[in-house]
This record gives C-alpha cells, structure tokens and sequence, in this order.
C-alpha cells in the first residue's frame, strides 16, 4: 500500500475511534432484556441463540461485516473514506424526512428516505465534480455538513413539534441493535446480493479502473459508470447499516476491516476475502461483546472492536509489526554502537603501533567523546557478546583513578578488522571511482560500513585490485590480515 493511504488510514482510524469512544457516553443501545445476569450466563445465552433476538443481531452483524468489509476494500483503495462518511452522514435528513412523510417510525418509510437523501448525495458529488472546478475533498466536505445540518435541524423539528411515536428515531444517529427487525435483515441481505454481483461482474474492471484509470479508459472500460455503482453500493450498504451502527459510526466499517486487511494482502481477491472476514469477526465480536457487558452500546463496540484488531495485528504482526520494526531497530543500533567500539578499539591499537593490546576507558573516552558511564556500558556490552575481555587496573604513581582496561578476544579483533576494513574501502572507491575529495568521504563511509555485506566487499577489492592502504595511507585490513591477527590472538 501506498504510504499516504497508509498515513490516512491510520489518521481516519484515530478519528473514528475517538468517535466512537465518545458515542458510548450517548443514547446508543445494548442488545438484551435489560434483566441482571451474570456474564457466565450471558456468554452462554449468546453461543446456544436459543433467544430470537440473539440471532437476530448476530446475524445482522454477520451481514453487516461481509458487507463493509467487500464495498470497504474499494473504498480504503480508491481513497473514497471521506466518501463514505459523507454518505452516512447524507442520509440523516432522508430519515427525518422519511418520519415526517409516514408519520410515524416505518422502517420502510425511514428506509426509503435514507435512500433517496444518498443518492441525492451521490448526485450533488458528482454535479460538483463535473461541472465545477470545486477539488473531490472539499465537495465531499460540503456535502457531508450541509446534508448533516439538514438533518439534525430536521430532527429538531420533529422533536419540537411533538409527534407522539417519535421515541428511538435518534437511533438511527448511534445504532440501536435492539431494535432491528427481519425487515432490516432483508434490507441487509439485499445490499450483500448486489455488493457480491457487482463485484463478481465487474472484478476485472474494476481492478483496472482502481489501478490505472487512464489505461482502462483507453480501452474502453466505462470508468464512470463503475464509479457511479461503487457510489450506489456504498449508499446501500450504509443505508442497510444504520440500525446497527447508526449514521456517524458506519463509515468506521466501511474503513477499518479493509485498513486491517491491507496489512497482510497483496492480491485483491485475498484482500476482499480477509477484509470480509474481519468485518464479519468485528460485528460477531462486538455484538457479543455487548451483550456480555453491561451498558454497553453495540454500535460503538462494534467498531471497537474492529479497531482493537487493526491496531493487536499493526503492531503485531510478523516483521513488518510496529513492534517488531522497534525491536529490529533496537538490534540495529545495538550492533552499530558494538561495531564503532571495535573500531575505536582498532584505531588505537594501530596508534600504539599494533604492540600494546590492552586498551584503557580513559583512551577510548578522549577518542570518542563520550562519558565514563556510557563507555563503560558499552565495554559491558562487548564483553557480555564474548568480543573483549575486561579488567581493572590502577596507576597510584600517575594519581589516576581505576581505569577499566579492554581487551580484544580473536573474535572481536576480527570483527574490528572487517569494519575498518569496510569503512577505508568505502572511502577509497568514493575517492577513485566517485571522484570525491578525500576530506569529503568519511561522514558516508560512517554509515555504510555498518551495511557492507561480505560479496560487495569482496566486489570493491576486486575492483581496486585488493589495495592496501585508503586515500589518508591508512592500512586497509584484508582477508589474510584479518584471519592473521585472530590466530596470533589465540595463541
């Protein structure tokens, strides 16, 4: 994935957890009867669904998740996330107005108003996007707050004027699980139908059209009308969601389980799969969830849930993990700081002309320009990886404190050899076949000498004709030197 998708996935998810978090403070609902159990005995409830209601929700869920979760895909890779939050927040005055034209709470009504205040949504994006030089993001931003403050002002209303079966129309804002319905599954099964057929008709296309627009135009693909059904589909689909998870929440199923499924995937077919399944496990879970607890509104719990997942698989996951890119970085700058002690510890040995062995903290101290406490710490670090050995000695006639005094082990002279090794190659290929100055080349040999793999090495020497000495007369240690000085170490 693109890093800027990464970037606004992981910014529209702190977005919508915030959201969410803070709609559990508001009118949304739990599923259940409201009676005292424990939760040994909700949990069991929920597994047996012997309760119609229990199955009901859950099955909600179900439809719900696979839904998001295919639609979500194209719309996490086509950068429609702002699309589909407008649109759940666009049909909020079709619900209201859907109210005032049955006079009373329909589902059917309420439905049908959700749907036409979608498309009239869909169709203002796309008169401002044809016919004005208005950029996507700021139509999407007019339409959402405009339709949105159509809504509440029209709720408004609806509460001022004091309709007597008005209670629970707030619903449909936060998610209301109790209260859904076998019309409300149809509702969700009907969008699943059509997500599942325009996909499976259009995958080829569609891949084509989200990939590279200007080739499938040329060949003829109608990208405008797929585009228009991808709009149609994500109006139905948080349409058929609203009861579950309510206008604000729903665009956070249509983003995280494809965020999530973005982390593993690299082909779109495994990607719609596991973005289905995850949406799935995430309505299944929170439901579960909600009615395991108490007061805990499924809508908002849902997502959390979802969430939860994204950020346990971000950090967790094998090798490209949060965690595991810490710990790696970690290793990495652990093995450096090993590897510039050696070679300090070499740099002094071949001042005191190769015949003293021993090498004092203080001498390491002054080259380095680092504290005692440090350069202890990372004598211990040596000594404990089995590259030096360390002991104390003292100079009571030069009235110097205990110094710590290091000594080399045959396999730390030989890692020390191959850095500097490494490090004065580098600067003679830079100064003979880059041309650089040979004042100009050692900040770059002090990186790349840590990333210098043994085959390149052996590459550059060949190329220089196995020099022995760097652009500054320096001894360049090679291969027989290295294995040389491990041996007369060891005996």
């Amino acid at each position: 994935m693109d890093s800027r998708i990464t970037k606004g996935i992981k910014n529209w998810i702190i977005y919508l957890g915030i959201l969410s978090a803070s709609s559990l403070l508001l009118d949304a609902k739990q599923i259940g009867s409201g009676e005292e159990f424990n939760w040994l005995t909700q949990a069991e409830r929920f597994f047996e669904m012997k309760d119609p209601s229990v199955r009901r929700v859950a099955l909600g869920a179900l439809l719900m998740g696979i839904s998001c979760g295919l639609i979500g895909s194209f719309v996490v890779t086509r950068r429609l996330s702002l699309f589909g939050d407008t649109l759940s927040h666009a049909v909020l005055p079709g619900v209201a107005i859907g109210f005032i034209w049955a006079g009373e709470k329909d589902n059917f009504s309420l439905m049908i108003g959700a749907g036409l205040a979608g498309f009239a949504g869909v169709c203002c994006i796309s008169l401002l996007r044809k016919f004005t030089k208005i950029h996507q993001d700021s139509s999407l931003g007019i339409v959402l707050s405009a339709f949105y403050a159509i809504g509440i002002c029209l709720l408004t209303r609806i509460q001022k004027i004091g309709y007597s079966n008005q209670s629970g129309l707030d619903s449909f804002i936060f998610g209301q699980v109790s209260a859904l319905s076998s019309d409300d599954l149809i509702g969700l099964l009907i969008a699943l139908g059509f997500i599942g057929i325009f996909i499976v008709l259009n995958f080829r296309q569609l891949l084509a059209t989200g990939f590279d627009p200007q080739f499938s135009k040329s060949i003829g693909i109608p990208n405008d009308f797929l585009q228009f059904g991808l709009w149609v589909l994500i109006a139905f689909c948080v349409i058929s969601s609203l009861q579950l998870v309510g206008v604000i929440l729903v665009s956070a199923m249509l983003v995280i389980p494809a965020a999530t499924a973005s982390l593993f995937s690299k082909r779109m077919k495994e990607y719609l799969l596991l973005s289905s399944l995850l949406g799935a496990g995430a309505g299944l879970g929170g439901t579960f969830l909600s009615f395991l607890g108490k007061n805990l509104p499924a809508g908002p719990i849902i997502v959390l849930v979802s969430s939860s997942i994204f950020f346990l698989i971000l950090f967790l996951r094998p090798e490209k993990g949060v965690l595991f890119r810490w710990l790696n970085a970690r290793s990495v700058q652990s093995r450096i700081a090993i590897e510039n002690m050696l070679k300090t510890a070499f740099q002094i040995v071949e001042q005191n002309g190769f015949e003293d062995n021993e090498i004092s903290s203080l001498e390491i101290m002054k080259r380095r320009g680092l504290s005692r406490a440090e350069v202890e710490k990372e004598i211990e670090n040596l000594a404990h990886s089995g590259l030096a050995t360390k002991n104390l000695s003292s100079n009571p006639a030069a009235n110097l404190p205990p110094q710590t005094v290091l000594t080399l082990t045959p396999k730390g002279w030989e890692y020390a050899c191959r850095i500097v090794r490494n490090h004065r190659l580098w600067e003679l290929y830079l100064t003979d076949e880059a041309h650089y100055e040979p004042d100009h080349v050692h900040d770059d040999a002090e990186k790349i000498e840590h990333v210098l793999g043994e085959e390149t090495v052996r590459q550059i020497e060949r190329l220089l004709k196995n020099p022995k000495t760097d652009p500054h007369g320096k001894l360049i240690p090679s291969i027989t030197d290295i294995h040389q000085g491990s041996l007369s170490r060891s005996t």
